[in-house]
């Protein structure tokens, strides 16, 4: 474009400078008889008129498509920016298979899953060392954990008020302890709580996957719960006066003096609006917990206290011993008449910072999907153990190199996809190396995609029997790791940590494990074996 403006300005400098009129002679006029003059300069003016317009279109055209460059340069940008966030949400209608090709995992530049070397008697050791002594211990432990938590449980609902605070249910029991694939001391139980709403009160969800609901799709998995005070607002009897002869069949005359004074509203949910609050119901879980362990403490010979005040339940019971034993109880609002929970934290850096959106857990569904597949698989499946030791060296890592958004919860899931898309043959114990390689590639290929699907949501595979909720059943798969694509520093540590487990598992194994040589145990290789 710069050379087309160029040319133009010669063009129009030649045009100035022989210009007849530009110097005329001292006779001002023009002799009539020099026709042939005139016709050769009038010639002269056209074909330079002719090359100016030339030029104009010339010089038109080139702007045009400069501009049309960049306005396609820009659009471009657009489309892949929102190609990359959106990427996640354009979803297969099923959840695609594990890939087995080892050239695909080579792509992060660091070492592949299925290059690491696992000698299956170093593994078997490693078990044997590791997790068969916690199937002896779990069975005495659990059922303390059980007796103590329907105590405290009972104690909580008796100084909760009937009118003034929600109501507290029975616990409900999920996790490794009671599934049996505990990985390391100390021992941590979890525990969900389900509360209600006191009369005349009721829940109203906002679920992310109902077509009438306004949840950004970055809060894929997440529930609102709205506090409806029906006889408020939804009754009649609340917008008429009936009179003092006439009475609702539904609510009591006195119930609008009790609900208006109580300021229920204002304590549990968000201010000017009647969503519930997470951070408000932590705050009263916790007060409630702390009373309740004061009506029962004199009962027991151990200490009570909280792990993290962060976290709504996360107990630690230390007794004279020295022992201790995590007893994370976690407040639950019960989906409808279904196994499905709304629960107030989700242990992940990658949680949603909102106050009212809580998240989904079908851990339920979960557990029962495991037990049946289960049946299905030989005996002495090794699926426990791959769970057990990748749970295991996660938490080795961890301690090295800090905490990373990898959860247990993102590896169990790992596992049930690698359960539902697998032969139940290929998971006989003397193949434990092979699928333990198969565990740790489906991980590292997720966190290149940055996608994980939720076992459960979407996913065609599971069977009908496990009886999942129709909603959930038909909703779009979730991507667990939809928030690493805007997390870039979460991603990069999540990516490195778990690099660095990869390179580690061969030599925490065998650091981990105790020798039996001429078939008797043998001396720890270090002092770091105890854990």
């Amino acid at each position: 474009m710069q050379g087309a403006i160029a040319r133009v300005c010669v063009v129009v400098a030649a045009a100035i400078l022989n210009h007849p009129f530009l110097f005329p002679n001292e006779n001002s006029t023009i002799p009539e008889q020099d026709n042939a003059l005139l016709a050769r300069m009038r010639e002269h003016q056209e074909n330079l008129e002719a090359e100016q317009k030339r030029l104009e279109q010339e010089i038109y055209k080139t702007e045009k498509e400069s501009y049309s460059w960049y306005f396609w340069s820009a659009l471009c940008l657009v489309i892949f920016f929102t190609i990359e966030v959106c990427r996640p949400d354009i979803v297969p209608a099923e959840i695609p298979d594990p890939v087995e090709d080892e050239d695909t995992y080579l792509s992060a530049g660091y070492l592949s899953a299925n290059t690491i070397t696992l000698d299956k008697g170093v593994l078997n050791n490693f078990c044997k060392t590791r997790f068969h002594s916690f199937a002896h211990e779990n069975g005495r432990v659990q059922e303390f954990v059980e007796g103590f938590a329907d105590d405290l449980l009972d104690a909580l609902k008796s100084v909760c008020d009937g009118e003034a605070d929600m109501e507290v249910e029975d616990f409900v029991t999920i996790g490794s302890m009671f599934e049996s694939w505990r990985a390391c001391k100390p021992p941590a139980y979890d525990l969900i709580v389900p509360f209600t709403a006191p009369q005349p009160y009721r829940f109203q969800f906002d679920v992310w996957c109902d077509s009438v609901t306004d949840i950004p799709l970055d809060l894929q998995g997440c529930v609102r719960i709205k506090l409806i005070q029906p006889n408020g607002k939804n009754c009649l009897c609340g917008a008429a006066n009936l009179g003092d002869d006439m009475l609702c069949l539904l609510h009591n005359r006195n119930d609008f003096e009790k609900t208006d004074e109580s300021g229920f509203e204002e304590v549990f949910c968000v201010r000017d609006n009647a969503y519930l609050s997470k951070t408000q119901i932590m705050r009263w879980f916790q007060i409630s917990v702390t009373r309740a362990w004061q009506h029962i403490s004199h009962k027991y010979e151990f200490e009570l206290a909280f792990q993290n005040l962060e976290v709504p339940g996360a107990l630690k019971i230390r007794f004279r011993s020295g022992k201790t034993v995590f007893l994370n109880v976690t407040p639950a609002v019960q989906f409808e008449n279904t196994d499905a929970f709304i629960i107030s934290h989700f242990p992940s850096e990658t949680s949603n910072p909102s106050d009212t959106h809580w998240h989904l857990s079908l851990t339920v569904y979960e557990r029962n999907l495991l037990k049946h597949l289960a049946k299905q698989l030989p005996t002495n499946s090794c699926h426990i153990h791959c769970l057990q030791i990748v749970f295991f060296l996660h938490k080795k890592q961890t301690a090295l190199t800090g905490k990373s958004a990898l959860t247990n919860y993102h590896i169990k899931t790992a596992v049930l996809h690698l359960l539902l898309s697998k032969p139940p043959s290929v998971w006989q114990t003397q193949h434990l190396d092979h699928r333990l390689r198969d565990l740790l590639s489906f991980l590292q290929k997720s966190l290149e995609e940055k996608r994980l699907y939720h076992a459960i949501v979407g996913n065609p595979r599971v069977p009908v029997d496990i009886q999942i909720p129709e909603l959930f059943r038909s909703a779009e798969p979730i991507n667990l790791f939809r928030p690493l694509v805007l997390q870039r520093q979460v991603y990069a540590k999540m990516v490195d940590n778990f690099k660095e487990m990869v390179r580690n598992t061969s030599v925490l194994v065998q650091e981990y494990t105790l020798h039996f040589p001429n078939g008797h145990m043998g001396h720890k290789l270090s002092s770091a074996t105890h854990m």
